[in-house]
């Protein structure tokens, strides 16, 4: 059973279901076995019902604990729990929207007007939002970067004919990760009609027209997601997704690319050393900063990104000479083992590699 997941939302009612169907007199008695009952009949994921379960169980053991009921707490009470706990912002806004919506079914029946809960969620100065939002941006040094892409090229042996195209896969997965800032769901969601064999341009597409993009990858990305097109097609799998997560063609899930760059992470050695995760997004952030090591602007490697603001891309230059700062060794520009890195830019922003070759 996979752990429960604090980022899943609270789903909010249909309107023809009351969210809390419960009586009153279920709610004063025992409100754990009134809201258990609620959940029973809900059609969430295991995994996200524990974690409604446990953050309600929670809130009634903190109320019991100070003779509170949920008739009978006010504004003071909830903002006091909230500001208590020792999670993220975002976590402790997730606990405040359930209580708010048992609350509002509460209250309803109780046919009172307020709801103490709402007005600490709407508060922008309230206590509980003095909390870490996320941790501090993170990428990979130079030479966990060099052993990682290393690992990417290392020979194939003693596989299976599906060990071997998952493997292919997962390395293409970490690839443009590393090497073209892809988030999760924009890999899980590619196509092959969005790459060109040979070509380092890959195109982001978007619901919105407006936000479709194209993203350069880096020279060592290209041949590994080479050559796991080659091998796609040689296995005949099924769909138009790239990185499809079985034969059928279907989508592989963010855990499962999650686990991929903890395995490759692992086997290239650098796992041990990091006091941190090496996530998606530690891999999108390196990418960014060897564009920005190569002299690319923080515009266009915002624009590479996909951010729509300029001030995101700004923002993460900063976040990256913040890292810069507290590294013990100097920086040196390390070069791709597959073909030579990006120069300098030209003054329209735009780079070329060392062959001169121009952006098409």
């Amino acid at each position: 059973m996979s752990p429960p997941h604090l980022s899943d939302p609270v789903p909010h009612p249909s309107p023809s279901t009351d969210l809390f169907d419960q009586h009153r007199e279920d709610w004063r008695r025992d409100p754990q076995v009134a809201f258990d009952a609620w959940l029973a009949k809900q059609h969430f994921r295991r995994s996200s019902a524990l974690v409604y379960q446990a953050q309600w169980g929670q809130f009634l053991d903190w109320l019991g604990a100070r003779q509170k009921s949920l008739v009978t707490i006010d504004t003071h009470t909830i903002a006091e729990f909230a500001a208590g706990l020792e999670i993220r912002k975002t976590q402790r806004s997730r606990y405040l929207r359930l209580i708010e919506r048992v609350l509002d079914h509460v209250r309803e029946i109780e046919s009172a007007s307020t709801n103490p809960a709402r007005f600490i969620a709407q508060d922008g100065e309230a206590a509980w939002r003095n909390a870490r939002d996320n941790d501090p941006t993170g990428f990979l040094s130079h030479a966990e970067r060099t052993a990682l892409i290393a690992r990417l090229f290392a020979p194939l042996t003693d596989l299976s004919t599906a060990q071997r195209w998952r493997e292919r896969r997962d390395r293409a997965l970490i690839a443009v990760f590393l090497g073209g800032g892809l988030k999760t769901g924009e890999a899980a969601a590619l196509t092959v009609s969005c790459v060109n064999a040979g070509s380092p341009w890959v195109t982001i597409e978007s619901a919105n027209p407006m936000l479709t993009r194209r993203t350069r990858l880096a020279p060592f990305a290209t041949a590994i997601l080479d050559a796991w097109l080659a091998e796609r097609r040689l296995t005949e799998l099924a769909g138009h997704l790239v990185f499809p997560a079985s034969p059928s063609g279907r989508p592989m899930h963010k855990a499962t690319m999650l686990r991929a760059v903890d395995a490759l992470v692992d086997a290239a050695g650098i796992a041990a050393s990091r006091t941190s995760r090496a996530s998606p997004q530690t891999l999108r952030n390196t990418f960014a900063a060897d564009l920005f090591e190569s002299g690319v602007e923080a515009e266009q490697v915002g624009q590479w990104l996909g951010f729509v603001q300029a001030v995101s891309a700004n923002r993460l230059y900063r976040a990256w000479q913040t890292w810069m700062d507290r590294q013990d060794s100097p920086v040196t520009n390390v070069p791709d083992p597959a073909v030579p890195p990006l120069a300098a830019p030209r003054r329209d922003g735009r780079v070329t590699r060392k062959t001169g070759a121009n952006e098409p």
